[in-house]
């Protein structure tokens, strides 16, 4: 393995772990304060921004050099030859509901390719983590995707756009062609979970449309190096990244349903 991931691991799982005590702070507060973005589906809160500002200067303090990536302030950094893509809160309405389903997601790239992936869920306390090359661990131990290959004995997870509401391509389609194929269809509310999930087994699969890199970035190596196989199943700006990530039997089975 790269000595050079080895210690952005490192960092990745330190600066992970202070945002996701930053979160855990305001989680199920009284008076945390909410603002919506596109609509009343699509919030953000001080503590997404608060995670964010601890990231941040940490990279700045420790990696002056690096660009980054970030949901709430966007591209900083230039042409770096790294860059660290974060979710400072992946999974806010889960987080505003006083829902335990919220992680902090943060990828490194290297020129383009990624290199660490980690995401934290605090209050799980649930560390997934993978470095290119090196396979993929949940708190410390090794995991892998699910040995399951029946499609009815599988158990996905989906998600909605946050303009559901108004936009009729919101993966309802979907869902009813899907739903009759399996056991169970699970809806967790964080993008970077329901990938680690796959990756850990305790989901055969997952999909989802119009995600963005910041969702998805750490979660997909973890996936990939647990042995998952995943695709953009669309090519369609208007709905940014449509994934699809599984075990791979079960891939199989689902890309070919997926509009």
């Amino acid at each position: 393995m790269n000595p050079d991931n080895k210690r952005l691991k490192e960092a990745a799982v330190e600066v992970a772990r202070m945002a996701g005590d930053v979160l855990l702070g305001y989680f199920r507060s009284d008076h945390l304060k909410v603002l919506t973005k596109l609509n009343e589906s699509d919030i953000v809160t001080e503590a997404d921004k608060a995670s964010e500002s601890v990231i941040l200067r940490y990279l700045g303090e420790h990696l002056p050099d690096h660009a980054v990536l970030s949901e709430e302030s966007g591209v900083s950094g230039g042409d770096a030859d790294y860059q660290w893509v974060i979710d400072p809160l992946d999974g806010t309405t889960n987080f505003r509901s006083g829902l335990p389903n919220f992680s902090v997601s943060i990828g490194v790239k290297h020129r383009g390719e990624t290199v660490v992936g980690v995401v934290y869920a605090p209050y799980l306390r649930e560390l997934f983590c993978a470095e290119k090359g090196g396979g993929a661990t949940l708190n410390g131990k090794p995991i892998h995707c699910s040995a399951i290959a029946s499609i009815d004995r599988s158990v996905l997870a989906t998600g909605f756009p946050v303009d559901k509401n108004v936009n009729p391509d919101n993966n309802l389609d979907n869902v009813a062609r899907i739903l009759p194929l399996i056991r169970g269809l699970r809806r967790l509310g964080s993008a970077a979970i329901d990938i680690c999930y796959t990756a850990a087994g305790f989901l055969e699969g997952y999909w989802e449309l119009n995600l963005h890199e910041w969702d998805v970035c750490a979660g997909l190596l973890i996936a990939s190096e647990a042995g998952c196989e995943y695709s953009c199943f669309r090519s369609d700006p208007d709905r940014n990244i449509c994934l699809a990530v599984a075990a791979p039997p079960i891939y199989k089975i689902i890309i070919n349903e997926l509009r």
